[in-house]
């Protein structure tokens, strides 16, 4: 069936157009300014390398320590009725809110070797996580998985239940009807608030620095050397926000139509 063209009003057409220009032309200026001529010799410095490597490595863990907390948490959300659920859903998604240096300050005061748990870890464990690597992962996980627990909790309340309450009619527990029928049936719904939850990390910038520091090889992740770049070097920055702006745009690129509808 042809589908007909609809008239669009003008009133709603000129602020469209110039909603699409306020979003869009940064990033055209972003690529006109760019040192094209420069640009490999730049990408091969032994700074935007190992700042490039530590993010990727430093989401890829954050987006695992989410996968692993985040999917349980979502399916308590999404199949679990229990007193004050709306408050824990509330609590689980102020991280997309709460500013980020907020963010960094808490985890600090909950981490930190004089903090709520950090000086039992530390006397106990010798574990200090602020200005470390692992501290970078922490603060990571801490803004993203919001993004993943929504995902797939609205994954879990668009599938459909009598898949499970069939398994349960044939013997399967709670575990093995989650592992082998709910899983594959979110599994978009997983992939799409993974991917989030990763382009996310990977884009984190005031919790790190809070709590984690920007020490180069260590902490320093890409939107820190963005910073520390804009302040010496202008062409080093726009160069690494370009890589941040080509992993972006490949992440929305693979987060299809029937992942984002899951």
């Amino acid at each position: 069936m042809k589908r007909r063209r609809t008239k669009v009003p003008p009133a709603l057409a000129i602020p469209a157009v110039a909603g699409l220009v306020f979003l869009t032309l940064p990033l055209f200026g972003l690529l006109w300014r760019a040192p094209w001529s420069t640009l490999p010799q730049r990408l091969t410095e032994p700074g935007i390398l190992a700042a490039l490597r530590l993010s990727l490595l430093t989401a890829t863990l954050a987006t695992a320590v989410s996968l692993v907390l985040g999917v349980p948490l979502a399916w308590l959300l999404a199949r679990t009725e229990f007193p004050g659920r709306r408050l824990v859903r509330a609590l689980v998604t102020v991280p997309l809110v709460l500013p980020p240096v907020v963010g960094g300050v808490a985890l600090l005061l909950v981490f930190g070797r004089r903090g709520l748990l950090g000086s039992w870890l530390d006397t106990t464990f010798g574990v200090s996580l602020p200005f470390t690597t692992a501290g970078v992962v922490v603060a990571e996980a801490f803004v993203a998985m919001p993004f993943l627990v929504i995902s797939v909790e609205g994954a879990l309340r668009g599938a459909d239940a009598r898949y499970e309450e069939a398994a349960a009619t044939l013997g399967a527990g709670r575990w093995t009807a989650f592992r082998r029928v709910t899983l594959p049936l979110i599994a978009p719904g997983v992939a799409a608030g993974g991917m989030l939850c990763w382009a996310r990390a990977l884009g984190e910038f005031g919790a790190t620095i809070t709590f984690a520091g920007n020490f180069p090889g260590r902490t320093q992740t890409m939107p820190l050397a963005v910073y520390l770049a804009l302040e010496q070097d202008v062409d080093a920055a726009i160069v690494l926000s370009l890589v941040l702006l080509v992993v972006s745009i490949a992440i929305l690129a693979a987060l299809r139509d029937r992942w984002v509808a899951a």
